[in-house]
C-alpha cells in the first residue's frame, strides 16, 4: 500500500517517532482532492495519520504547508505532530476519530477557532487570492467558455464588488483557506483543522465566508456567527466586508470549477438540473458529495453562480458597496 520508494522513509519515521519499524494496521483514506497519499495507521495500539506528499513541484513544496501545520498544532488547532520531514515530504500526526458535527454547534465553535487561527504569527505570502479570482474571471471571459449574453449581467455586477473590496494586505492574517467539511474534524467535543496545504496569509473574511456557506442560514444566525468571531456586535463595515467577500467566494468557486471541467472537456450545460444552495451545502456537510467528479463540480459551479447572481441583485449588495465606498473615502458610513 505504501509505495516501494517510500517504505524505507516510513520505516525511519516510525523508528524515530515511536521506536518501532512495523505498522500494526494501515488503511488508505481517500476523502478530499489532495494528490497526497493519506493513511490511517496503527502503532502500539494507537491510531495516527500518515501523509506522504507525492508531487514534487514548487506548489506542493511542504515547507510552507508543514510550517503552517506545525503552528496550528502548537496552538492546539491541528492534531499533534509526531514526525515531520520536509525533504522526504512525510508527516505523522494524531488521528482524530470523526463524529457528526451539528451545524448549530459548528456555528458557535468555529468562529472562535477562526479567531485563534487568525491570531497566529503571519503565515507565508504565497498567493494573492483576490488576484487569483480576478485571473479566473478573465480566463472565463477570454476563453469564451460561456456565451457572452449569458454572463454579461453576472460579470458587470460583480465588477462593482471587485473594484470596491479592500485589497490592503497589511490587514491580512494567517488563514487556512480550505475549510471544507472534510478539513474540519469534530471529535465529539471540539473541531480540529487538518490539511494545511492551502494555508497562507490572506483576508480574514475568506475563512469566515467559507465556513458560513455551511453554517449560516439567515440574518439572525449571521449576527450570532460574527459576534462569536469579533466578540461584539459586528459593525456596518464588518458586515459589509463579510457580505462582499461571500460574493467574491461565490465567484471563485463558480469560475474555478468551470475552468476545471472545461479543461477536462466535460460538457458545460448551464441548464443542467441542480439543487439549491442550501441543500447542496447541507449534503456536502454530511459528506454526501464527491467534488472529485466533474459532474459534481459542474453542479457546484452553477449552485454558486445562482446564489451569486441572486445576491448581486439584492438591496444588501448596494448597501454594502455604499458602506465600503464611504469607508475608502474616509467618511462615516
Amino acid at each position: 500500500m505504501i509505495p516501494e520508494d517510500k517504505r524505507n522513509v516510513v520505516k525511519r519515521a516510525l523508528e524515530e517517532a515511536f521506536g518501532v519499524s512495523e505498522l500494526e494496521d494501515i488503511r488508505m483514506i481517500t476523502i478530499g482532492l489532495s494528490s497526497a497519499l493519506i493513511f490511517r495507521i496503527v502503532v502500539k495500539g494507537k491510531a495516527y495519520l500518515l501523509r506522504i506528499i507525492t508531487r514534487t513541484d514548487d506548489v506542493s513544496d511542504p515547507t510552507h504547508y508543514f510550517g503552517s501545520m506545525k503552528m496550528g498544532a502548537d496552538a492546539g488547532l491541528a492534531p499533534r505532530i509526531w514526525y515531520l520531514n520536509n525533504e522526504e515530504r512525510i508527516s505523522i500526526t494524531d488521528f482524530i476519530e470523526p463524529h457528526p458535527f451539528p451545524i448549530d454547534v459548528a456555528r458557535a465553535q468555529l468562529p472562535v477557532t477562526l479567531k485563534q487561527l487568525h491570531s497566529l504569527p503571519p503565515f507565508a505570502r504565497r498567493v494573492n487570492w483576490l488576484e487569483f479570482v480576478d485571473n479566473c474571471v478573465k480566463k472565463i471571459k477570454d476563453g469564451q467558455i460561456l456565451p457572452a449574453p449569458f454572463t454579461a449581467e453576472l460579470f458587470e455586477r460583480y465588477a462593482a464588488v471587485a473594484s470596491v473590496y479592500p485589497r490592503d494586505s497589511a490587514d491580512w492574517v494567517s488563514c487556512h483557506n480550505d475549510l471544507k467539511p472534510e478539513n474540519i474534524i469534530y471529535d465529539g467535543k471540539r473541531p480540529w483543522l487538518v490539511d494545511w496545504e492551502a494555508a497562507f496569509l490572506n483576508d480574514r473574511y475568506m475563512d469566515l465566508s467559507i465556513i458560513a456557506n455551511f453554517v449560516v442560514r439567515n440574518d439572525e444566525e449571521e449576527d450570532a456567527y460574527l459576534h462569536n468571531y469579533f466578540g461584539t456586535t459586528a459593525s456596518e463595515n464588518q458586515r459589509a466586508r463579510f457580505f462582499l467577500m461571500q460574493q467574491i467566494l461565490h465567484m471563485s468557486y463558480f469560475s474555478f470549477m468551470l475552468l476545471i471541467v472545461s479543461r477536462a472537456q466535460h460538457p458545460i450545460d448551464p441548464e443542467m438540473p441542480r439543487r439549491g444552495f442550501r441543500e447542496y451545502h447541507d449534503r456536502m456537510w454530511a459528506g454526501e458529495i464527491d467534488l472529485a467528479k466533474n459532474e459534481a463540480r459542474m453542479e457546484y459551479a452553477w449552485v454558486h453562480m445562482d446564489r451569486l447572481l441572486q445576491n448581486l441583485r439584492s438591496k444588501r449588495l448596494e448597501e454594502s458597496l455604499r458602506v465600503l465606498r464611504a469607508s475608502r473615502k474616509g467618511a462615516k458610513p
